[in-house]
């Protein structure tokens, strides 16, 4: 039945300009103002929608995964602009926030909302 639909998916954050911000400054996606919410253009031709919500409750979960082909150079750049990586405890992360421990090389941080997103190297 869905199979030729082209779905996207979305998120809420509790500050439209921060999330602007954040995914266009920092980030460096493009970033399309679209009422009630913006659009993030992301490469394979699905846009991702960020709509407010006042009541707005951070996702627990990874969002959204960016694969990377350099995440220590990824992490580092991420740094230099702000981002702070996340530290889950029983982890094998290392000092930039790198989980070295079976799978993917992955960090973990969050946009302005607290939602959490992640790098990833396989």
């Amino acid at each position: 039945m869905f199979r030729t639909t082209k779905a996207f998916s979305g998120f809420s954050v509790n500050d439209l300009e921060a999330a602007k911000k954040f995914y266009g400054e920092i980030l460096g996606l493009r970033v399309r103002e679209q009422p009630p919410g913006l659009t993030l253009d992301i490469a394979g031709d699905r846009p991702i929608i960020v709509y407010p919500k006042p009541d707005h409750t951070p996702a627990t979960f990874t969002i959204l995964n960016f694969p990377v082909d350099d995440i220590e150079a990824t992490v580092d750049e991420l740094v230099k602009r702000g981002v702070e990586f996340l530290r889950y405890e029983g982890m094998k992360q290392d000092e930039r926030g790198i989980m070295r421990g079976g799978g993917p090389l992955i960090a973990w941080f969050t946009d302005p909302a607290g939602n959490v997103l992640a790098v990833l190297q396989e």
